[in-house]
C-alpha cells in the first residue's frame, strides 16, 4: 500500500491526476509513463496538465469524476467512481458490488 500511496501523493492524488494514474497503473498492468499516457488521451489533455490542479480539477468537474471540494451539482462518492470506470476503461470492484446489490447485474 505504500506504494500506491507514493505514487498518487506524487501526482496531488485526487487534486490533480494521481488517483487516477494509480488506478490505471494497477488495473491495467501498466508503467507510470504508459499509464499517464492512457489517461492522458482517455481526458483529452496533455500528459503535462494530469500534475496541474487547476486544469485537472475542471476536467474532473466537467467529466464527473470527484474533486477535493465537492460542490451540490458535481457527482460523489460511488457516483464519481461510476464515471471515473467509464471514462477510463476499467473495471472498479467497489462499483461492481454496487451493481450487484442494486439488482443491475
Amino acid at each position: 500500500m505504500r506504494g500506491v500511496h507514493v505514487a498518487t501523493s506524487g501526482m496531488t492524488g485526487m487534486r490533480a491526476a494521481g488517483d487516477l494514474v494509480a488506478r490505471v497503473e494497477f488495473a491495467k498492468s501498466m508503467k507510470i509513463g504508459d499509464a499517464k499516457a492512457y489517461v492522458a488521451k482517455k481526458l483529452g489533455v496533455d500528459v503535462m496538465d494530469l500534475a496541474d490542479e487547476n486544469a485537472m480539477k475542471e476536467v474532473r468537474e466537467e467529466l464527473g469524476l470527484g474533486t477535493m471540494t465537492e460542490f451540490r451539482e458535481t457527482p460523489k462518492g460511488i457516483a464519481a467512481k461510476m464515471n471515473i470506470e467509464k471514462v477510463l476503461d476499467l473495471k472498479i470492484n467497489s462499483c461492481e458490488l454496487f451493481r450487484s446489490l442494486a439488482g443491475f447485474i
